[in-house]
């Protein structure tokens, strides 16, 4: 990578109206890292802090058709895959991606912070085939139960990021796992606030600007993790439910 350019970050992901979450929160956190952002949306979702109202899949040709226009002129240094729409594409996603040699970071989206279903058991099935591409998957503890637990994941060859924030306790503890074991664990303090609508969606977009720049995979996993949790600190308090977090706020971790 060109260290005068901005790393170039991928997102496949579902669009939030409510700007809460998917693509609309991982350009926010990958401009405010210093990257530079570029998308292939897969859904468009009526959205917003109370849940989702309506999903309409984006066709798998045109995701893929987004990707390759992006790869094809502009490059990418890493890729964030996060809700993908459908079984069909997400297995179109994975054949294409195989082409490529930057870390990818999936987070297998299955439901919102709301409740509302983003995945359905076809497409979480699906899912197996971008573990098996990804650099790292970050599972919530729910998405890790559905997945088949950690050692489940890790036969696909990647990373797991362990998100605690579903635990019980006044701590949360994110773990970053490798088949060799913890590589590193970090523990903070719970947050009394249901202003979290979009932190999977912001960890796993941090992760991957990261990791797009060069760093280390505990640094990168570090920073992620601190970004994130800056930004539920500093939420707006929009909407009556699940609020957005406030990545506008979050400066000075380029």
């Amino acid at each position: 990578m060109d260290e005068a350019k901005p790393a170039r970050i991928l997102i496949i992901a579902g669009s939030d109206s409510g700007g809460g979450a998917g693509i609309q929160a991982d350009i926010k956190t990958v401009t405010m890292l210093g990257g530079y952002a570029m998308t292939a949306v897969t859904a468009i979702t009526a959205q917003n802090t109370l849940g989702v109202q309506a999903v309409h899949p984006v066709p798998t040709e045109i995701v893929i058709a987004q990707i390759e226009s992006v790869v094809s002129d502009i490059g990418v240094d890493a890729i964030k895959i996060g809700m993908i729409g459908s079984a069909k594409t997400a297995d179109a996603v994975a054949e294409y991606l195989t082409r490529l040699t930057v870390p990818i970071i999936f987070d297998p989206v299955m439901v919102a912070t709301s409740g509302s279903v983003l995945a359905d058991a076809t497409t979480i099935k699906a899912f197996e085939k971008l573990m098996s591409v990804a650099s790292v998957v970050t599972p919530n503890l729910p998405e890790l139960e559905a997945l088949g637990g950690v050692d489940a994941i890790l036969q696909y060859g990647c990373h797991v990021l362990v998100k605690g924030g579903h635990a019980e306790g006044d701590l949360i503890v994110d773990q970053l796992i490798s088949s060799q074991g913890l590589v590193k664990g970090l523990q903070g303090k719970r947050f009394e606030t249901d202003d979290t609508h979009g932190t999977g969606c912001t960890l796993a977009s941090a992760f991957a600007c990261g990791l797009g720049q060069g760093m280390q995979l505990a640094d990168a996993f570090d920073r992620a993790v601190s970004f994130t949790r800056i930004a539920i600190l500093e939420a707006p308090g929009f909407g009556a439910g699940h609020g957005p977090l406030g990545h506008q706020n979050v400066l000075d971790f380029r």
